[in-house]
């Protein structure tokens, strides 16, 4: 089906907001990981940071981080440059890979060791282990856990601290549908306790029945920021009739706009499905179909993505795909890579 229009793009600064990019730009010699990128995100809900991969979105979580050093711009948590944050660990935790630990280790170790850096107690490990469900693998190297197993244990790294703000990158690639409904289940509680969240996927459907708002990026570039709500439109009515003319002819006179589509069906730009049935019926017009449809959110994710690339390969020439190239492995926050 088409998509329904999109909102309006923005990208406002907001000083107040738990996380904000401000002009931000990434090169690697001659390419450009990430290009003038602005976007704000809103305290106590979780917002998807979305693109194709290679968009520039880990690399423009890592500057958030304090990990590699921006072009130009700034990346700041609670208002501050994450260098600058008196208290970083009960700040914001991160998991931006899901192998940052030792294998040999056991995952009660691992997180004890970055506690014991950090000023934590044992008793605040043991919590967290709990908190994430895996406290019976606690006593077994981490290098035989599965990839469920290691995601929650990199959430419970991040969450040492209490932080109020917590980056995850990727957090559901390599997990079974059993695991992304734990995943989705957990950050809704975290949600719930006040924390804001910032979980960044190049699929909008891993994510779309998780986050509040979203934003899209692609190529380094903003491409679009908003709610679900906003993003899906307005839902539209699908009329199938033989008496499409007629319809038509109805359904303007009540100020409603009007899209025909194959097969004798018609597309209706409003949520009220009584409005157009009645307009049908007062105007002796057979109905075969009446049905309301929301906005393919995947469909339209790859649309505006595709646009920018091709945009912006037809004003700069050829543009190299893929992300920034690998940069060093530097321990995130909560000990993540």
């Amino acid at each position: 089906m088409s998509a329904s229009p999109a909102p309006t793009a923005r990208a406002g600064r907001d000083p107040g907001a738990p996380v904000e990019i401000s002009h931000l730009s990434k090169s690697f010699g001659s390419f450009r990981a990430v290009d003038d990128l602005s976007f704000s995100v809103r305290p106590g809900r979780i917002t998807g940071f979305l693109g194709p991969n290679g968009a520039g979105k880990t690399t423009t979580l890592r500057m958030a981080l304090g990990l590699i050093k921006p072009s130009s711009g700034t990346a700041t948590i609670a208002g501050h440059k994450y260098i600058d944050l008196k208290d970083p660990l009960g700040t914001v935790g991160a998991a931006l890979e899901a192998t940052n630990f030792h294998p040999g280790r056991s995952g009660r170790n691992h997180l004890r060791v970055l506690a014991a850096a950090s000023g934590v107690s044992d008793q605040r490990v043991d919590e967290m282990l709990d908190l994430v469900g895996i406290p019976a693998a606690a006593k077994k190297r981490a290098g035989g856990y599965s990839m469920g197993m290691r995601q929650r244990l990199g959430l419970a790294a991040a969450l040492l601290g209490d932080p109020q703000v917590l980056i995850l990158d990727e957090p559901a690639n390599g997990l079974d549908p059993e695991g992304i409904r734990w995943l989705r289940g957990f950050l809704r509680h975290l949600a719930g306790e006040g924390k804001t969240i910032l979980i960044s996927s190049h699929m909008l459907s891993e994510v779309e029945q998780t986050v509040d708002d979203v934003v899209i990026i692609a190529n380094g570039q903003f491409v679009r920021q908003g709610t679900i709500q906003e993003l899906r439109g307005h839902a539209r009515i699908i009329v199938r009739t033989p008496s499409g003319d007629r319809l038509t002819d109805a359904l303007r006179r009540a100020g409603l706009h009007v899209e025909a589509l194959p097969e004798g069906r018609y597309a209706v730009s409003t949520d009220d499905l009584i409005q157009v049935g009645d307009a049908a019926f007062a105007a002796g017009v057979p109905v075969h179909e009446l049905r309301a449809e929301q906005a393919d959110l995947e469909q339209l994710f790859f649309q505006l993505t595709e646009n920018t690339n091709r945009n912006l390969n037809q004003s700069n020439g050829q543009r190299v795909p893929g992300g920034a190239p690998p940069e060093g492995r530097q321990t995130a926050p909560g000990g993540a890579k």
